[in-house]
């Protein structure tokens, strides 16, 4: 019984998520432009389009096999229009061979059952053809819906494919011409994500290095700078989406429906310079990851030159944060950057200590000047008008005893 218990607990925690998640998108519908409020157009754009081709076949044609059009037009209501444009093509082409198929299959066996036989494992291999797409399994689909209605002849055949391309025709044109989808927002939405999340990571890294570090830290940094890239994978399917979106649309349409123009979405400059921020915090990780191995010949800077460190990275975090910022709220000026004065005035008391430390040897030298390289990356790519002032002979470390 307290098995039975924990489970229906479990089961209701779940309905109960999942009701939560749905209120929630529900609200952000209602409240603005979103996710959701675009998922509520293409679905209502769907159930338009299934409606419009059942009147055009069925109440308006007569016709008492009218399943073919809906069914069509509902599918290809996608998410852009050029993808509505592809599928239509790959599936008509795959509902042709299908119906070509099942027809040609009932008139050689006689035998619907028989036919089912023939047609469906060679319709099947047929659909893993990368031509079709993911429209392939129409073709087997197809097959058994001809072949159980029963009526196999010429006029049955052609019947069915001209209502296949009613519905293409209908589904296309109304994802075209009514709210037609661009997907210009997640771009943004994306990138700002992105320097948000980086900022929270490199805060993160900050908050550890101030306080005792250990190995397990260094591993949970790791990790966290590794989600990064999941980030910057989301935004270059955002981009690839935003592309495709604008082909096959119409100019004056999407003026008409108030779609923001091209111009608004950031560059794809950005995309390639946060996609070095994320490169740049995952080796700083993993730098900080070998410090901390006790198996490593690294070692770790002292706590006070660690704590400038970490101040340092918490002001180019908080550039992020500001980036980000600026990014959601498409405001050219944005907040303020940090100020620029107390970055210098670290930047070059940890070159100053990096210089202490050739003085001694080079155990600990390699991993401050690592460090210090990995912040100047970072600082130069998310503040690039306001980047740092490179002392090049530290960095050469020419006071370095030699051996």
């Amino acid at each position: 019984m307290m098995g039975l218990g924990n489970a229906v607990g479990r089961v209701a925690d779940v309905v109960r998520q999942e009701v939560y998640a749905a209120g929630r998108a529900v609200r952000n519908a209602a409240r603005g432009p979103g996710r959701d409020r675009d998922l509520v157009k293409q679905s209502l754009k769907a159930a338009g389009a299934g409606l419009i081709a059942w009147l055009v076949a069925g109440v308006w044609m007569e016709d008492p096999m009218a399943l073919m059009a809906p069914w069509v037009a509902v599918v290809l209501v996608q998410a852009t229009v050029y993808s509505s444009v592809r599928q239509a093509t790959q599936q008509f082409a795959a509902i042709c061979v299908g119906t070509l198929l099942a027809s040609g299959a009932q008139v050689v066996t006689d035998d619907t059952t028989g036919a089912l036989a023939v047609s469906l494992p060679l319709l099947l291999l047929i659909a893993n053809w990368p031509r079709f797409g993911g429209q392939g399994v129409y073709t087997a689909t197809t097959a058994v819906f001809i072949l159980a209605s029963g009526t196999v002849s010429e006029y049955a055949v052609a019947h069915r494919l001209g209502q296949a391309a009613l519905g293409a025709v209908i589904g296309v044109a109304v994802n075209a011409l009514v709210f037609p989808p661009v997907h210009l927002r997640d771009v943004r939405e994306n990138l700002a994500l992105l320097a948000r999340e980086t900022g929270d990571v490199l805060h993160t890294v900050a908050e550890g290095l101030r306080e005792e570090w250990d190995e397990q830290s260094a591993t949970d940094w790791s990790s966290a700078a590794a989600r990064l890239r999941y980030r910057v994978d989301a935004l270059d399917s955002a981009r690839g989406w935003s592309r495709e979106s604008l082909r096959l649309t119409y100019g004056p349409l999407r003026a008409l429906h108030r779609v923001p123009p091209a111009s608004t979405v950031p560059s794809d400059d950005e995309d390639r310079r946060w996609s070095a921020v994320v490169g740049n915090v995952t080796a700083l990780t993993r730098t900080l990851a070998v410090t901390a191995d006790e198996r490593r010949t690294p070692v770790s800077p002292e706590a006070p030159v660690l704590r400038l460190y970490a101040r340092l990275l918490e002001l180019i975090g908080d550039a992020c944060r500001a980036e980000a910022e600026r990014l959601r709220k498409g405001d050219e000026h944005g907040p303020e950057q940090p100020d620029r004065e107390a970055m210098e005035e670290l930047h070059e008391r940890l070159q100053q200590e990096l210089r202490e430390y050739a003085r001694r040897g080079a155990a600990t030298t390699a991993v401050l000047g690592t460090l210090l390289l990995q912040a100047e990356n970072l600082w130069a790519e998310t503040m690039p008008d306001d980047g740092p002032e490179q002392d090049r002979s530290a960095a050469a470390l020419p006071d370095t005893p030699a051996r």
